[in-house]
């Protein structure tokens, strides 16, 4: 059983994206090196800001959603609309990465606000039982829209929702998460190891029976 441990973002200007998430979020940024650290204080608020040299391309597989007072809060820090004919807003960051905004009553607007990390995939109920055996909690499925998900569990403080989609995967993701616990059982369950510990990382690189990208860090 794995425990989660960060959220993992990529972006070709890290301050700048910083800047951006870390108010969106409610939480603060901290320099790290050339990565940035935001943070409110609680461990599993925690997202890192990685620095990559490719920028985005293609829609991302991997969205946060999040609660939010206005949406011209958003907009006022750099973030475009891309479509507000539904109940939420679809937005862009300031590199075009996708994020939903769930406008909130001020009594329902919590500090911390990641909402659900949502992941696009050919088969939800499938990988969403994957991430759920692993995880130790159970998988909830909507058959008529398409969707199942994770409530939260012990370390994870929002639910993981996979949505299906059509398209397949064709690039890294640029956001992922990190966990904590054993690589073997992952392997044995179907995961695939991309990049072992040695030279700049002590951590493993994964993908699971999907593609998306993980990191495991020993329990």
């Amino acid at each position: 059983m794995i425990k989660f441990l960060d959220l993992c973002l990529d972006a070709v200007d890290a301050r700048r994206a910083a800047n951006f998430w870390a108010p969106a979020l409610g939480l603060t940024a901290e320099p790290m090196d050339d990565k940035f650290l935001l943070t409110d204080g609680t461990a599993e608020h925690r997202l890192w800001i990685n620095p990559v040299p490719e920028p985005r391309t293609v829609k991302q597989r991997v969205h946060l959603d999040l609660h939010v007072a206005a949406v011209p809060d958003l907009l006022g820090l750099g973030a475009t609309v891309l479509d507000d004919t539904q109940p939420w807003t679809v937005m862009a960051d300031p590199e075009g990465g996708e994020l939903c905004a769930f406008v909130r009553k001020p009594e329902r607007l919590p500090d911390y606000r990641l909402y659900e990390v949502v992941v696009d995939s050919a088969d939800p109920p499938a990988i969403a039982g994957w991430w759920a055996e692993q995880f130790g909690v159970p998988a909830q499925h909507d058959h008529q829209e398409g969707f199942s998900w994770l409530d939260e569990a012990p370390g994870r403080p929002w639910e993981l929702i996979f949505t299906r989609v059509p398209e397949p995967k064709t690039v890294k993701n640029r956001i992922h998460w990190d966990v904590r616990g054993d690589v073997a059982p992952l392997v044995a369950a179907g995961a695939r190891v991309l990049r072992e510990p040695g030279g700049d990382i002590h951590w493993t690189v994964m993908a699971d029976p999907s593609g998306n990208e993980f990191c495991v860090f020993d329990d």
